[in-house]
């Protein structure tokens, strides 16, 4: 039985087929621009880790979704998601510190480790989530800093700085639709 938009809006949230929709569009982009040139070459392998971060980054959004029907925390989940998608993405591909596989690049990974304990210990709730957005924000400024002032070498230190000060507006913005949606839940009547 096939669903019409109105349908689909009443069920839940009118993003999921936009979010969906966008990882696979963003799954098949390496696979069509192989067609077109020869410096993009993706094995099964890579296909495989990019589908399955893609699959636990919308997971991630559902599961947002699945919690709050607020827009704000929706947005904020979402906003969150998409900021530690690509500091993975960025990690894996090619590196933050040098190249992938230099350890000092794991201290990026302590900056997802304190989001998620921090989700964890809040339970999912908008307040808790706040903090905990706004926590990696400060983690990653932190990173940032060793990184440029310790690790880095001088033609890294401005794509590090770039990429940590979108990553920090990005969660910052995202503790603050966490803030809102908890305002809200909290000004709605019981």
């Amino acid at each position: 039985m096939a669903m019409n938009m109105d349908q689909l809006g009443r069920r839940g949230n009118p993003w999921r087929l936009a979010v969906w929709g966008a990882a696979v569009c963003l799954l098949l982009l390496p696979l069509v621009a192989m067609q077109f040139t020869r410096d993009v070459n993706w094995t099964g392998s890579d296909f495989a880790l990019f589908g399955t971060m893609l699959l636990i980054a919308c997971g991630m959004y559902e599961l947002g979704a699945w919690i709050s029907g607020n827009t704000a925390y929706r947005a904020a989940m979402g906003l969150a998601v998409v900021g530690g998608f690509f500091l993975v993405w960025v990690h894996m591909a090619v590196g933050i510190i040098g190249n992938d596989t230099n350890r000092e690049n794991l201290m990026f990974a302590g900056v997802l480790a304190v989001g998620i304990i921090g989700a964890l210990v809040a339970r999912f709730r908008p307040g808790g989530m706040a903090r905990a957005a706004a926590a990696m924000a400060i983690a990653k400024t932190l990173a940032c800093l060793v990184a440029v002032f310790m690790f880095a070498a001088d033609h890294e230190k401005g794509p590090i700085a770039l990429l940590s000060t979108i990553l920090v507006l990005v969660w910052s913005v995202s503790a603050v639709l966490f803030r809102l949606a908890a305002r809200q839940e909290a000004a709605r009547p019981q």
